[in-house]
């Protein structure tokens, strides 16, 4: 066997020269090399694709090399870090809290997911407690964010399956998620509007009946496109049965989230183990046991509806009171205090400077289960404003390794379907 380097010196066109030679010259300078196994059979040959870095279906930082034997996958390798942006080195130069935005840019999809996450795994390292109130916004924030998320998962995968009009349809609801986090945070898509030690405002009366509206009028449109999708011939052909994972090569493989519950394995960390207020609401994990793309599918819509019963539950159960904790070591004080005391202007400009500063020696992992699974910081504390070491335990990360397996054998048509099967983001895969 022999890798064919020049394509033109094998191949003899019979019509249009010119424009013959400069696709093969194309071919063989860009993406595609073939290796030769009988060069008297072509169909007998196998081809070395590269897809991505620069393509749509890999979020244009992914890239797959593929080997295929005709339209086959024989074997696939994952190459990442062309994203590489160092985050966790970032964390350790900052304050925690000035980290916060940065979490926003990591899964992009999901921000609140990643402010919860980072704010509650330093609150546990230094032992701060939260008002109530403020743990129920953030559940709020949270399950928002998990559909917000499982949105543009569905609209993207169904597009790629070749539905085009489901993409305008979700990011139609994805619209009225953004409105709720403008009136909640001021801010549309990097919200950071979790703060140490709580949120950084309270809910207005127009964000709650934002909220209430959006979760009375959401599950009418996830009913419609149940019944569009769940007995779709054509949709069902193109996920039944492809890119299958079976539970022990989940486990083994490190698969998290609804990928690895697709794969009938119902590790959720709102149940296992329970942060905020998850323990107080009532709700369902969602698994399936065949580990296909269609038992993605199916996690993720039941997951929304699940969402929409938490947030009902939590502005139900939510009490008043404060949002943020008192103690002016570990939060920032308010607005008013600011702009009305001299202490609080003092306290804004420490937390600014220095923030809260963890015992030295101290060190914890807390994670929270993130619309694309387990999201946990590890950090160690020196005693300081900043972590001395910050690790970011990634869904993305962990899922992504689970295509080298789930994509070899399959149909080279369905790789684009199988990566939105997966769902990653390569601003947390490719820290």
């Amino acid at each position: 066997m022999s890798i064919l380097k020049d394509i033109n010196s094998k191949v003899n066109p019979q019509f249009f020269e010119e424009h013959q030679r400069k696709i093969y010259q194309s071919l063989e300078d860009k993406h595609t090399t073939i290796e030769e196994i009988d060069s008297d059979d072509p169909l007998n040959s196998k081809m070395i694709l590269n897809m991505g870095p620069q393509h749509p279906a890999t979020h244009g930082v992914l890239r797959l090399v593929l080997q295929l034997k005709g339209e086959q996958i024989e074997k696939t390798k994952l190459d990442v870090g062309y994203l590489h942006r160092g985050v966790e080195k970032i964390a350790e130069n900052k304050t925690y809290q000035e980290f916060m935005p940065y979490t926003d840019r990591m899964d992009y999809l999901s921000p609140y997911s990643n402010n919860v996450a980072l704010c509650t795994a330093v609150e546990k390292l230094a032992q701060v407690e939260v008002p109530e109130r403020a743990q129920y916004i953030r559940m709020i924030g949270c399950e928002l964010a998990r559909i917000s998320s499982h949105l543009l998962w569905l609209g993207t995968m169904v597009m790629d399956a070749g539905a085009i009009s489901f993409f305008i349809w979700t990011f139609k609801e994805r619209e009225k998620i953004y409105d709720i986090f403008d009136q909640v945070a001021g801010h549309r898509f990097t919200v950071s509007h979790s703060r140490i030690g709580g949120v950084a405002n309270d809910l207005t009366d127009s964000a709650t009946g934002l909220i209430k509206e959006f979760i009375n009028s959401f599950p009418n449109e996830l009913a419609d496109w149940h019944k569009l999708l769940d007995r779709n011939r054509l949709f069902i052909d193109r996920n039944e049965n492809v890119g299958v994972l079976p539970t022990d090569q989940a486990l083994d493989l490190g698969a998290t989230g609804p990928v690895l519950r697709a794969a009938g394995y119902a590790v959720d960390q709102r149940i296992i183990s329970p942060y905020l207020k998850y323990d107080q609401v009532d709700f369902e994990v969602p698994t399936r046991m065949e580990g296909d793309n269609l038992a993605r599918y199916f996690v993720r819509m039941e997951e929304m509806q699940e969402s929409i019963k938490i947030i009902r539950q939590c502005l139900e159960k939510m009490p008043k009171g404060p949002v943020r904790t008192n103690n002016a070591k570990q939060a920032y004080p308010s607005k008013d205090e600011v702009y009305y005391s001299m202490e609080g202007m003092i306290h804004d400009f420490m937390m600014t400077d220095t923030g809260i500063c963890p015992p030295a020696g101290a060190e914890c992992y807390h994670a929270v289960e993130s619309p694309k699974g387990e999201l946990g910081y590890y950090i160690q504390s020196d005693g300081t404003g900043h972590p001395w070491r910050l690790k970011i335990n990634a869904p993305s990360f962990r899922n992504l390794q689970v295509l080298e397996n789930i994509l070899d054998g399959e149909m080279v048509a369905d790789t684009v379907v199988i990566i939105g099967g997966i769902d990653p983001v390569m601003g947390e895969a490719d820290k």
